[in-house]
């Protein structure tokens, strides 16, 4: 994990399905300008096949990509940036991150709690990539005077 590049790290709960595609597509837009990795609060133990499947219909592949702790980085690796993308980890992530020069809340719904058909699942899956698509393709990280939450604002 070693990389010039100033890191930027993207929580989720489960680190399964947002976290993922998220890290997949800012890595796409700009991973010549960060060190980009995911993790999860509570990370579930696989990646979850319909964010594969998704992923791969823009052209990503995900499938060997495995879900991560939070804690493998907390005071390990020099993480400068939290990007924060669902409410349960923004409650569960500490405020101060060491090292960190911003963390951006970017609060997206949750693909996985969806029930239904897989054709509704898939849908739900779909915009929630193309909402962090749109998202990352211009994400900026802004030093403020304290690292806390922020809600994205485009």
């Amino acid at each position: 994990m070693a990389s010039r590049l100033p890191m930027v790290l993207i929580l989720c709960t489960g680190n399964s399905c947002r976290s993922q595609m998220a890290e997949a597509l800012l890595r796409k837009h700009q991973g010549d300008r960060y060190d980009v990795h995911s993790a999860g609060m509570d990370p579930k133990g696989d990646v979850h096949p319909l964010a594969i499947k998704v992923m791969a219909e823009v052209g990503i592949d995900i499938s060997r990509q495995r879900p991560k702790s939070s804690r493998d980085y907390l005071g390990h690796y020099p993480v400068r940036h939290i990007l924060i993308v669902c409410n349960k980890a923004n409650g569960a992530c500490p405020r101060i991150w060491p090292g960190a020069l911003t963390r951006t809340y970017m609060p997206l719904d949750d693909p996985a709690e969806v029930e239904g058909t897989e054709a509704e699942k898939l849908a739900v899956f779909r915009r929630v990539r193309d909402e962090l698509d749109q998202m990352l393709t211009t994400w900026e990280p802004k030093a403020e005077a304290e690292a806390r939450p922020r809600k994205w604002n485009p």
